[in-house]
């Protein structure tokens, strides 16, 4: 032991803070570190999300435009060449369904799935899928498979 290791034992200098509020003999009475008036002296005071110290909020000051649809039905597209990925990989023999395309990441268990036609489908293959491109459906079909609507 020397004087670079010495240090205060476990818990002994834990201060825990002046208490405030608790009369002016404390040092810390009267307005209790709250200044003097306005908002943030009161009792009750919470401040508003989004509030700049009374300049024109960004939410406000940003122009606003367009539309949102709140019944736009939104579908996670996979292109006929990601499935003959699948069958390239021997990930799928004949049959693909929306549970297959969830166990090989191409799609999450609560989207929707729409078959696009991108690419070139060589397997024949019986896709599920809750939609399908007119591109998609008739390379499915040019390939001998069958495309089902779920």
């Amino acid at each position: 032991m020397n004087l670079s290791n010495l240090k205060p034992a476990d818990g002994s200098t834990n201060r825990a803070g002046k208490r405030v509020g608790r009369g002016q003999g404390s040092g810390k009475g009267g307005t209790a570190t709250r200044g003097h008036k306005g908002a943030k002296s009161r009792s009750g005071y919470s401040k508003k999300i989004g509030f700049e110290g009374g300049q024109m909020p960004l939410q406000r000051r940003v122009p606003k435009f367009g539309f949102t649809n709140i019944n736009r039905v939104e579908y996670q597209g996979i292109n006929v060449e990601r499935l003959q990925e699948l069958v390239d990989n021997k990930k799928v023999k004949d049959t693909i369904t929306f549970e297959t395309l969830v166990e090989n990441g191409l799609a999450k268990s609560k989207d929707l799935v729409k078959i696009l036609g991108g690419g070139e489908l060589k397997a024949s293959l019986k896709i599920s899928a809750h939609k399908f491109t007119a591109s998609a459906k008739a390379a499915i079909e040019a390939a001998g498979g069958e495309a089902i609507n779920l």
